[in-house]
């Protein structure tokens, strides 16, 4: 099997009976990919490949997306980061890097504060702590966000990941615009799961050596929560990304893809 072959599609069970797939591709260290909020596994589709170099990579549908089951209860950032520890388990796999962005970055959170000996190296993206302590977004983007247009919508989240010109030089389909085929009751019970993290109390107990990255123009989630893990975790470092959005990741991927994998290094 080569580095760029894709593993069919693994299940686990978990302690509460939920079916989660998950993807494994590569050889190498074992990297953990967190996706964002009504997120399948292809958010990373974009990006993945450029950490086979050294690690194999791991993937989840979070509960509710891609094959995975999708029950009527049971949304938490505090559950999907179980539901993580479940399919490193399945695989055998005792430490793992764990790179999460947007509500990705929550779950990440979780994982490294509960399991501290389970995660080598965390990279934080694009996101927050959640709870009081944390910067929201701003009153326009979240009514934008409501809208019962769902192109309208789309519209929005599109402009809120990428910049003018990306969008121009790349017109996509995107994959991380949300899982189309998400039932109603999942996508609620993830926004439910987002909008309710906080890791503030925790975070000082995150082990692991720590990278946030987030793009300076972010709307999503804006850059000044930054700081706000930054002086949370114990053994942090920043890097803001001039003039990307929520998706840096993709659109930054030459600069951010070099930080990470120097980073992990």
């Amino acid at each position: 099997m080569t580095d760029t072959d894709e593993r069919p599609d693994a299940f686990v069970r978990t302690d509460d009976g939920v079916s989660v797939a998950y993807q494994s591709r590569g050889t190498g260290l074992p990297l953990v990919l967190l996706a964002g909020q009504a997120n399948n596994h292809h958010w990373w589709d974009g990006v993945r490949e450029d950490f086979h170099g050294t690690h194999s990579t791991i993937t989840m549908d979070y509960r509710g997306t891609g094959a995975s089951d999708a029950p009527r209860e049971g949304y938490s950032t505090r559950r999907f980061a179980e539901d993580v520890v479940a399919v490193l388990d399945s695989l055998g796999i005792e430490r793992a890097d764990v790179y999460g962005t947007s509500m990705g970055g929550r779950v990440a959170q979780w994982v490294a504060a509960r399991h501290p000996e389970r995660v080598r190296r965390l990279v934080l993206g694009c996101t927050s702590p959640g709870g009081p302590a944390a910067v929201e977004r701003d009153a326009s983007v979240r009514r934008a966000l409501a809208l019962p247009d769902p192109d309208a919508v789309r519209q929005t989240l599109t402009e809120l990941m990428y910049s003018p010109g990306w969008i121009a030089g790349h017109p996509g389909p995107y994959g991380t615009l949300g899982d189309p085929h998400m039932p109603p009751h999942a996508r609620r019970g993830h926004l439910t799961a987002s909008n309710r993290h906080d890791a503030w109390d925790a975070l000082p107990s995150v082990a692991a050596p720590t990278l946030i990255l987030h793009g300076d123009q972010d709307r999503l989630t804006p850059p000044e929560n930054v700081p706000l893990l930054a002086a949370r975790i114990p053994d942090a470092t920043a890097r803001l990304l001039p003039g990307a959005r929520h998706a840096y990741f993709e659109e930054c991927r030459e600069t951010a893809g070099a930080l990470v994998r120097g980073f992990l290094g």
